[in-house]
């Protein structure tokens, strides 16, 4: 599970950049889409970018790349 890959400091701040990018969004609350932009945060986390700053960026990278209509 994703709790035993990070220490409950960075889950925290994972979520938080998740709930932040699925705010701005008009389909945010859809699963599919926090789907997408929680894959790519938990990929910068792996990749040792745990910074909220950073998270956020990764979230929204996803947002980004999903199609117009489902943003």
């Amino acid at each position: 599970m994703i709790e035993a890959k990070f220490d409950s400091k960075t889950l925290a701040t994972m979520n938080a950049a998740l709930d932040r990018i699925c705010e701005q969004t008009q389909h945010g609350e859809r699963h599919s889409v926090r789907k997408r932009i929680a894959r790519q945060i938990i990929r910068s986390a792996e990749g040792g970018k745990t910074t909220l700053t950073e998270l956020i960026a990764a979230g929204e990278r996803a947002l980004n790349e999903l199609a117009p209509a489902a943003k």
